[in-house]
């Protein structure tokens, strides 16, 4: 594979996406990291990954603005309450913290970006074993949206490219991607999980991110410096 090859990757700032952005550059991709403001509670986690596309080396970071709060229904774009103390065996039900379509709505961001940089390749950090429930993780949802944008797209129509949607952490434990992380040399330090944080940034320790990521080094044997 050519190291000139275009990916765009969506960066959240937090251990998943950062991992995977460490990842798609290991592979020899040249990566246009994508981030959104789209109206959660705090800005921290995009402090985090201006951080870590900065830190990586990606070709260029991109902070898209879209209101989510327009519509609400989630813990993290309206006043309400963030669950905490839920442990990772517990966590089958969707919880209040899932977002309305945020991953179809990024995604499709995405999928315009690649398309202007004539790139094929778009990797997400989603994970369908370690975490919150969420729909929108799982590879079902992954595979059907694949197909969808290989019918959305001019250069997909034209036969000039196949869109992919990277997955590469969708099966691993919490644990292995810390390894993984470690492995790329992902600095742990720079990057944010959780999803209530006070208001200097640092993390609750008790919200169903914190505690997932907490099992997640604890697993690995690995200190995580943002441990209190």
């Amino acid at each position: 594979m050519s190291p000139a090859r275009k990916a765009v990757c969506l960066l959240s700032g937090g251990l998943d996406s950062s991992t995977c952005l460490a990842l798609a550059l290991h592979e020899g991709y040249t990566c246009y990291a994508l981030s959104f403001d789209y109206g959660q509670r705090h800005r921290v986690e995009l402090e985090a990954a201006a951080r870590v596309a900065e830190s990586l080396g990606a070709a260029r970071h991109l902070v898209v603005r879209i209101d989510l709060r327009v519509f609400g229904g989630s813990a993290l774009t309206s006043d309400i309450a963030v669950p905490k103390g839920r442990q990772p065996g517990r966590m089958a039900d969707i919880p209040v913290t899932y977002v309305p379509a945020r991953n179809t709505v990024f995604l499709s961001f995405a999928l315009a970006w690649a398309e202007v940089l004539e790139s094929s390749d778009i990797f997400i950090g989603v994970n369908a074993l370690d975490y919150s429930g969420y729909p929108d993780c799982r590879p079902e949802y992954i595979q059907a949206y694949e197909r969808m944008a290989n019918l959305a797209t001019k250069a997909a129509v034209e036969g000039r490219t196949h869109l992919q949607i990277h997955t590469p952490l969708i099966r691993l434990s919490k644990a292995e991607i810390v390894k993984l992380g470690k492995d790329l040399g992902l600095d742990f330090g720079l990057t944010h999980s959780c999803y209530d944080p006070d208001a200097s940034g640092r993390p609750c320790g008790q919200c169903d991110s914190c505690v997932l990521r907490r099992k997640g080094f604890e697993v690995a044997r690995i200190v995580d410096p943002l441990a209190s």
